[in-house]
């Protein structure tokens, strides 16, 4: 017997299944003695006490029945052991994950549900018990190959391989109430001092913090590292969680994904499948260059010393995040972002979200255009919309995402600063995607249930919109304007481990065009 179990008690032995007989037995046995003292008294006073006895009797045997379930059923969790924060990065990258759709199916587990349903059953990487109680350690990764077309070389199709990252999910409940996480991230095979090793990777923390559980309608989340409440797939990115080898194109720029920033939250439960979340972070800050010119008072390097920016009609957001280490951020300015998820009971299946972002001010200082000219405020509000819904009694699964940016004054953007009028943005970005897949059983395959996925994402952005003004001339070059076909299949082995097989067509209005265009294989894990 486990130390944590409850010894049974001695004087319940018996199955439930044999306490019905006997119950029936007593019951007889009572109402066989009422009777005769009915034979004696009045048949008023006889059948009322009669009635009494039988009550009394049946409430007995109901208790002892329970009381006898209660002691042979296994002890739950949280009175087997002390509390466990669960080893699913659930807990750090959403604050309060929305219920499942109910009835959602065994295969909408493999992506449009939250694999917050998919803990491990041992707490240290799914294979064994925690040395320590309440710790527990998940991790996620993927391995990306095939065949891509590389700009550079005039769109030559290079086949290559990509480590592209493994991360650790250490998870410790300090009390039942005070919970730590972190989320350890090793991109591109790592880091190497010798040339030999032929390793450009990193290593890096991508989130840290404590929550303090306090009500299910109030949290706080103290200041750490933390992922910023946009969009789905920037809480939730790891590779089971999306059909592609890589992310959803939308995520690559205009939501520069993983957009993790220091950052301090509340959040919680509004009511039944409606959560929030509200975030006050580090600004993003239009610088993009080497970190080693950041200068020692924390500005862009000083005229005549150019630099590159951070928001691009190229790039949209992708090089803007903020530095989350050693105190070397380029501005004073806070970010505010605020998120509701949703899961109506109504609609069985479908879940979504709608969130924003604001800064006041995406300037670093000390920015300057090429003249020598000091660059002045630029707000920056981003939006997104988005949903899944997995058609109940079928395999289908539909999804759809729209996000937009919006300056408050292109005129101080770097980019349009810079002398290059190739990477231009105007007053806004936009970008939508829609999506749609269909969820196949594939059987009982090395005793797992496995099953196939063929999607379809069609994306379009544009990076490049009117409103531009700055020093630059304004001619880009509409390579900021893109459509991608992305069609291909994720075969779950598991709902934890999945294989992908992707082509992406990518379009866009430039002279020579993308040359983008890939066909890629992946394998992803999550536990």
């Amino acid at each position: 017997m486990s130390p944590h179990q409850t010894p049974r008690s001695p004087r319940l032995t018996l199955r439930p299944a044999l306490l019905r007989p006997i119950r029936t037995t007593l019951l007889a046995a009572t109402a066989m003695s009422m009777m005769s003292a009915a034979a004696s008294a009045g048949d008023g006073d006889a059948n009322d006490l009669l009635l009494k006895k039988l009550e009394k009797m049946e409430q007995r045997i109901q208790s002892l029945e329970a009381e006898l379930k209660q002691k042979q059923a296994p002890p739950s969790a949280t009175a087997a052991k002390p509390p466990q924060a669960p080893a699913s990065p659930k807990n750090a990258n959403a604050a309060v994950p929305p219920a499942p759709p109910a009835d959602a199916g065994k295969a909408t587990e493999t992506a449009s549900v939250k694999s917050s349903t998919l803990l491990p059953e041992k707490p240290i990487l799914g294979l064994t018990d925690s040395p320590v109680p309440g710790l527990t350690i998940g991790a996620y990764g993927e391995i990306k190959f095939g065949s891509q077309q590389n700009p550079a070389a005039n769109g030559q199709w290079q086949k290559g391989f990509d480590a592209a990252r493994v991360v650790l999910l250490p998870t410790y409940a300090i009390t039942p109430n005070i919970i730590f996480n972190a989320e350890i991230e090793f991109e591109h095979g790592g880091i190497a001092f010798d040339s030999d090793d032929k390793r450009h990777g990193s290593a890096e923390i991508e989130q840290i913090w404590v929550d303090f559980k306090i009500i299910d309608q109030f949290n706080w989340r103290a200041p750490g590292i933390d992922l910023v409440p946009i969009g789905y797939i920037n809480q939730h990115h790891e590779p089971t969680q999306f059909y592609s080898v890589n992310r959803p194109q939308l995520y690559n720029g205009l939501i520069p994904s993983t957009f993790h920033v220091p950052a301090s939250s509340v959040y919680g439960r509004i009511a039944d499948g409606l959560s929030y979340q509200f975030q006050i972070s580090s600004s993003v800050e239009d610088f993009g260059d080497d970190f080693g010119l950041r200068t020692d008072a924390n500005t862009v390097p000083a005229f005549p010393t150019g630099y590159a920016a951070g928001i691009t009609g190229l790039n949209a957001l992708g090089n803007s995040r903020p530095v989350v280490g050693d105190f070397r951020q380029l501005s004073n300015d806070l970010a505010y972002s605020g998120k509701l998820d949703f899961a109506p009971a109504f609609l069985p299946g479908f879940a979504g979200s709608v969130s924003a972002y604001y800064t006041p001010n995406t300037t670093p200082r000390g920015a300057h255009d090429d003249l020598g000219g000091l660059l002045g405020k630029s707000s920056l509000a981003l939006f997104d919309a988005e949903f899944r819904y997995r058609v109940q009694g079928t395999g289908l699964e539909l999804r759809g995402e729209y996000v937009q940016a919006r300056f408050g004054n292109p005129a101080n953007l770097r980019a349009n600063n810079d002398s290059d009028p190739t990477n231009n943005v105007g007053k806004t970005m936009w970008g939508y995607s829609g999506e749609v897949a269909y969820h196949v059983p594939l059987g009982t395959v090395l005793n797992s249930e496995w099953e196939a996925v063929p999607f379809y994402r069609y994306t379009r952005q544009d990076f490049q919109t009117a409103g531009f003004a700055g020093t630059d001339a304004n001619t880009p070059t509409s390579s900021g304007q893109r459509q991608y076909h992305t069609a291909g299949i994720a075969v779950f082995p598991s709902p934890k481990v999945v294989l992908k097989a992707t082509y992406q067509r990518v379009i866009d209005k430039s002279l020579a065009g993308a040359l983008s265009d890939s066909f890629l294989g992946g394998v992803g894990f999550f536990f």
